[in-house]
């Protein structure tokens, strides 16, 4: 095992690296999800872990990884609206919400919900959410941390509004695996451009443990926000403790990814070959600059903003050389996409 920095609660630190997802035992992410494709967990099942105590997923600290990076989430910004799916009763939540920040979560447990603001002492009003049956919304006196008890997908931003960070540990992981594409496409929809996702998934034989936790392969959590986000693993973990070993595994790893989004691929045509490359988004910005060209509604400054949130290097800033050029010709009526094509 790597001599990495470990963290307290017995994670040991690796390198992350997306493309090589080795964990301890020698084998690599990217396998068939097993038995585990058709499993199922209903909000029933959720309501009893939450009535008797079967809450091992329940973190008493705050997590480590999150600590580590939170500035990743943050990116020097103050003021943020911060949402926690299927938040449960995350000690996360009250943390941020005394740094300044506003804190929305959502849970299906109203005894999970109730249970963090006595956990914390903090006084709460309780009212109905009027766009959603049966729900209802507690919210802390300070206004500061907004919780609904309802079925996640219940949710829109015409009812929560959108989000500038999310941290997501423990809900993709938990959602039921066919369920993972309608849950990747309402959080891209709650969202921000140049938002922060902060994303814990798990990783670990899937033939020896029916989840959940799920495991949710790489190739999979491309495919669900590739489209849409920069993907990057900042690190993985050695989570192994002697519940796993009680599942049957022999190894359990945690991996910290984040999605760096740029919504507005989400809505192009553009057919560039990997949707997340500089490639794609400079193809995306001059065709969507070219149809806002002839259509004659130019709006200014909208392409350089959308390169922006992506991490720099050189050969994006030699794209973004380019695309202000182009602007520059656009500008003018005279940009020729062959004849600009290679920068000249």
């Amino acid at each position: 095992m790597s001599a990495s920095p470990s963290f307290g609660g017995g994670l040991q630190a690796f390198p992350g690296d997306m493309d090589h997802s080795a964990d301890a035992s020698g084998l690599l992410e990217g396998s068939d999800i097993g038995s585990q494709k058709e499993r199922v967990v209903t909000e029933e099942e959720w309501l009893q872990k939450w009535e008797m105590g079967n809450i091992g997923f329940h973190k008493e600290q705050r997590h480590p990884l999150l600590q580590k990076y939170l500035d990743v989430l943050l990116n020097g910004r103050s003021g943020l609206r911060i949402f926690f799916p299927l938040c449960g009763k995350a000690v996360e939540m009250k943390w941020l919400a005394d740094m300044g920040h506003t804190v929305v979560g959502v849970e299906v447990s109203e005894q999970a919900v109730k249970e963090f603001f006595s956990d914390h002492s903090l006084p709460y009003c309780e009212e109905p959410v009027p766009e959603i049956s049966g729900a209802k919304m507690f919210q802390s006196t300070s206004g500061n941390i907004s919780l609904y008890c309802c079925s996640i997908y219940d949710l829109s931003s015409s009812i929560v509004g959108k989000f500038d960070g999310v941290w997501d540990r423990g809900a993709l992981v938990a959602v039921n695996p066919c369920d993972r594409q309608r849950y990747a496409s309402l959080m891209i929809s709650l969202v921000e451009k140049n938002s922060s996702y902060l994303l814990v998934t798990v990783s670990y034989d899937p033939n020896k443990h029916k989840g959940p936790p799920f495991y949710v392969p790489e190739s999979e959590i491309k495919s669900l926000f590739g489209n849409c986000c920069e993907i990057r693993c900042l690190e993985k973990v050695d989570d192994f403790s002697e519940r796993h070993r009680q599942w049957g595994l022999d190894y359990f790893l945690e991996l910290l990814l984040v999605d760096a989004v740029c919504l507005a691929l989400c809505n192009s045509s553009s057919s560039a070959s990997s949707p997340g490359s500089v490639a794609a988004v400079v193809q995306t910005l001059f065709s969507g600059t070219l149809a806002l060209h002839q259509a004659g509604q130019r709006e200014e400054g909208s392409c350089c903003k959308l390169v922006l949130s992506i991490p720099v290097n050189s050969c994006q800033v030699k794209s973004w050389q380019r695309v202000g050029k182009a602007r520059q010709q656009l500008s003018r009526g005279n940009y020729h996409p062959a004849r600009n094509a290679g920068g000249k």
